[in-house]
């Protein structure tokens, strides 16, 4: 049985963490197990079975619920440095408002506007390099394997593809690399404690003190 609060010793004093603290990790994880379960649905399919006309209409909604999931997640996460947390929104926010952009100029299937056209992954990429940011962060803050590896491979494949220097078989390895890797940590985020996603919020009242002083 949780009580409402518990005080912990931090950095810069004690803090507490609330039950509407543990809500908001909830809700954190909740939207990347929505992204990584859109995700890993639109890859299946991708990697069994090609691109048929149902696959590459389903990924336009399942990228669609994607987004909405990393956005959840990107509203939600701690992170110490303020400026680190906006910068991954505003990717999220640029390479969104590129995909439906995208989307909407064009009769194409999302999927394939941006496959046959690589130069578009240098809006919707941004929405990827978030995903990269919280790899990074949960990676930086939690020593996980499954992060360290998808760090680095999002923008290989990415970047890859953008500049046409790796084969098809190539690209549907990293692809199945990253799903399998995403659902490791969505799992693992899942039914890891609690209290570490908060961080210590001792860190984050001294750095808003510092900005007002500022």
């Amino acid at each position: 049985m949780t009580t409402s609060t518990e005080v912990y010793q931090g950095q810069f004093g004690e803090f507490a963490i609330t039950d509407s603290d543990r809500t908001g990790v909830i809700i954190y994880r909740a939207g990347l197990i929505v992204a990584a379960l859109s995700f890993t649905i639109g890859s299946v399919l991708v990697l069994w079975q090609g691109a048929t006309p149902f696959v590459v209409q389903a990924l336009t909604p399942l990228f669609a619920v994607f987004s909405l999931g990393l956005a959840i997640s990107l509203v939600t996460i701690h992170i110490y440095l303020i400026q680190l947390h906006r910068l991954l929104q505003l990717f999220w926010l640029v390479g969104t408002l590129s995909a439906v952009i995208l989307a909407l100029t064009h009769s194409e299937p999302l999927a394939l506007v941006i496959y046959n056209r690589p130069v578009t992954l240098l809006g919707v990429g941004f929405t990827f390099a978030a995903l990269t940011g919280i790899f990074f962060k949960e990676a930086f803050c939690f020593n996980r394997f499954e992060t360290k590896l998808l760090t680095p491979i999002i923008p290989l494949l990415l970047v890859g593809h953008l500049v046409g220097v790796l084969p098809v078989n190539v690209e549907q390895i990293l692809l199945a690399i990253w799903t399998i890797l995403f659902v490791v940590f969505a799992v693992r985020k899942a039914i890891q404690p609690i209290p570490p996603d908060i961080g210590d919020k001792s860190v984050f009242a001294y750095l808003k003190q510092q900005r007002a002083k500022a």
